[in-house]
């Protein structure tokens, strides 16, 4: 029973528990403020998570379902439902959380088969159904990922035969937009196949998803090798793996490629998933992880060629994780686009470099490097904040055209056709 396992981790309840085992079951507590911590054991129906509570001065702990829950009393107040306290029409907060007092605690708590229920000072009552406190909580949040994935190596993604969605289904269909959106969240990347290869046609998709992010590079681009701006990109040049913008604060979330038009040889384009390789050097390096993960880097684009003339600086790890659950959320990794390394101490900038080459050796191998060709009426759709993209070199005239994403609206239209994002 959780009861009397909270009673041993717990001394100086157990008598109050040994006490309420003896008599029938109050479920409602009038707490004393002066009073200790205060046990309370639920014992529900057959097939009913059992439910047993600790009342401390600052917080209450609730197990449910085998599961405990740390729950802050003014936590618990700012998050009331009622009408008085929450906007179910606009989904928003009404209650001023200023003005809870952080000495706040509940004058009465009761707890039935699905509902705890709390009476504050002044009266008013707050009810929270357990299963949404065990979703909602720290401990419940820890357990989860923010945005589902699978990740992927060369074979495990030829192996997974992700399917492309058609142009027409894309665009005309519920179905093959969620289809695709599904595609992309879980793997970082997914293709729309038989698009006129037009920059018009080509907008007409990215926008049958996101508003398109204006840059210093505009809406729509075109890339070409003419040097036209001040980037390795404009060139024939064979392009390493990285994420770009990574001189944005904010680096660009989405982005998607359509190849119009090639006139030679060579000119693949290299796909990483930059997650399946921080993994690896999470289980097998923690240590540089943690390195890759805390140690802020600034990247910076410098540009003076024609009519264009820019300065971005962006900061950030190369690693960036959820503080709660230590979920990777994005890769800021392009070797190319690195400023001076003056944000790290002399005495552990070599610990740096030499995680940084660990990171590098994984992104590196031939194992995890998918080799697509793009052509013609083939649109590329690449998690930038995941997967790292690269070329190599190429011969005579090749056309692409592109833009970036507002990752905001990306995942707003995954979340209304009912996709966690």
């Amino acid at each position: 029973m959780w009861c009397r396992r909270l009673a041993w981790l717990y001394p100086e309840t157990r008598r109050l528990l040994t006490k309420v085992a003896k008599r029938p079951h109050r479920w409602t507590t009038k707490l004393q403020r002066s009073s200790p911590s205060v046990v309370r054991w639920l014992s529900t129906g057959p097939g009913t998570p059992e439910c047993s509570w600790v009342l401390h001065p600052g917080h209450m702990e609730l197990l449910y379902s085998g599961a405990s829950m740390h729950l802050d009393y003014v936590w618990l107040r700012d998050h009331c439902r009622s009408a008085s306290c929450y906007n179910s029409k606009t989904n928003q907060r009404s209650l001023d959380t200023a003005s809870v007092e952080l000495d706040i605690k509940p004058a009465q708590v009761r707890v039935d088969e699905t509902t705890l229920y709390l009476t504050w000072p002044d009266g008013h009552m707050t009810r929270y159904g357990l299963e949404w406190l065990s979703q909602n909580c720290y401990e419940g949040q820890k357990q989860q990922l923010v945005q589902p994935r699978i990740l992927w190596s060369t074979q495990s993604y030829k192996e997974a035969n992700v399917p492309s969605v058609s142009y027409l289904d894309f665009l005309e269909t519920g179905e093959g937009l969620r289809d695709f959106l599904q595609n992309f969240l879980l793997y970082g990347i997914a293709f729309v196949e038989d698009v006129p290869a037009t920059r018009e046609e080509t907008q007409k998709v990215a926008e049958r998803i996101s508003h398109i992010r204006e840059t210093i590079y505009g809406k729509m681009w075109d890339l070409t090798s003419d040097f036209s701006r001040g980037d390795t990109a404009y060139t024939k040049l064979a392009l390493d793996r990285h994420t770009d913008t990574t001189y944005f604060q904010e680096p660009c979330g989405m982005q998607l490629f359509h190849c119009l038009r090639h006139e030679g040889t060579g000119g693949r384009t290299l796909l990483v998933d930059g997650f399946h390789a921080a993994e690896q050097v999470r289980q097998n390096h923690p240590e540089d992880f943690e390195i890759l993960s805390n140690v802020p880097l600034r990247h910076e684009y410098i540009e003076n060629v024609g009519e264009s003339h820019n300065h971005m600086v962006g900061i950030g790890p190369v690693l960036n994780v959820y503080p709660w659950n230590k979920e990777l959320y994005m890769i800021r990794y392009n070797n190319y686009d690195r400023a001076v390394i003056n944000t790290v101490p002399y005495d552990l900038v070599r610990r740096w470099y030499s995680s940084h080459r660990i990171l590098t050796t994984e992104l590196r191998k031939p194992e995890n490097e998918l080799w697509v060709k793009l052509k013609p009426g083939k649109v590329l759709f690449v998690d930038n904040w995941r997967v790292l993209h690269g070329r190599e070199s190429f011969t005579g005239y090749r056309q692409l055209c592109g833009c970036y994403l507002t990752r905001d609206d990306v995942l707003n239209t995954a979340r209304l056709m009912g996709l966690k994002s």
